[in-house]
């Protein structure tokens, strides 16, 4: 590809120099991309970067919106990027899957502490993408280690999960819920509990929570991460 005209840049560059300019280092951008710093650099010098587009848009609003956690920019990137294709046009592998549509497929968000205050809508379209597929859920979840009704790796609140749990050491306990392994959970079913709350995937997941009893009433989610697939045998 020939270099690209300073003067002129991408879309992938102005929108990568727009987090530049809100603090964030090529480093940053290339963790939250999940892809080598060198490939950002590109974006400027040889104006690559057309498969990221959407994802730096959807990053971009949500620091605008005031999202500083880099696990979930990261999230809200995996969900948006585009996959490469080959040359006879089919879609190229790449680490990760980053849609939900046939057997196999998958795709993923995640929501930090910014966009947790304003209901990780986000994280809705996984959700409701999933659920018109058919697919199943897991969840993550990051609360203060009191907010949960169990202990640490009580049968009662993830049970079947192995290692469903990890204590932090800023007093919070990260807690999964469903897998590929159990089952997870029914998609349609979550789809329709995320519209009950008008989109709001954060108090969808703490109405769950309490409902069946793993959290008190004024629990406060930290952190969440949503996974959507259809399993490869329907």
């Amino acid at each position: 590809m020939s270099p690209a005209d300073p003067n002129n840049p991408n879309e992938a560059a102005r929108l990568t120099q727009e987090l530049l300019d809100q603090g964030y280092t090529k480093r940053q951008v290339a963790k939250i991309l999940r892809r080598d710093a060198s490939l950002i650099s590109q974006f400027f010098t040889k104006g690559k970067g057309a498969a990221f587009v959407g994802a730096l848009r959807q990053v971009v609003r949500a620091v605008r919106g005031g999202e500083r956690d880099e696990e979930a920019l990261s999230g809200i990137a995996e969900a948006n990027t585009k996959r490469r294709t080959t040359k006879t046009g089919q879609k190229a592998r790449v680490r990760g899957k980053d849609v939900v549509g046939k057997p196999g497929e998958s795709m993923a968000g995640r929501a930090g502490k910014q966009a947790i205050k304003s209901g990780a809508s986000h994280l809705a379209p996984v959700v409701h993408a999933t659920g018109q597929a058919g697919g199943r859920l897991a969840f993550t979840v990051r609360m203060k280690a009191d907010q949960y009704v169990y202990s640490a790796g009580s049968e009662k609140d993830s049970g079947g999960i192995r290692r469903g749990f990890i204590p932090r050491a800023d007093g919070t306990d990260e807690r999964t819920y469903g897998s590929a392994s159990t089952g997870g959970f029914d998609a349609a079913e979550w789809s329709q509990r995320v519209a009950e709350h008008h989109g709001d995937v954060t108090e969808a997941m703490k109405a769950w929570l309490v409902e069946t009893g793993r959290a008190v009433e004024d629990a406060d989610i930290a952190y969440l991460e949503v996974r959507g697939w259809v399993p490869s045998q329907q």
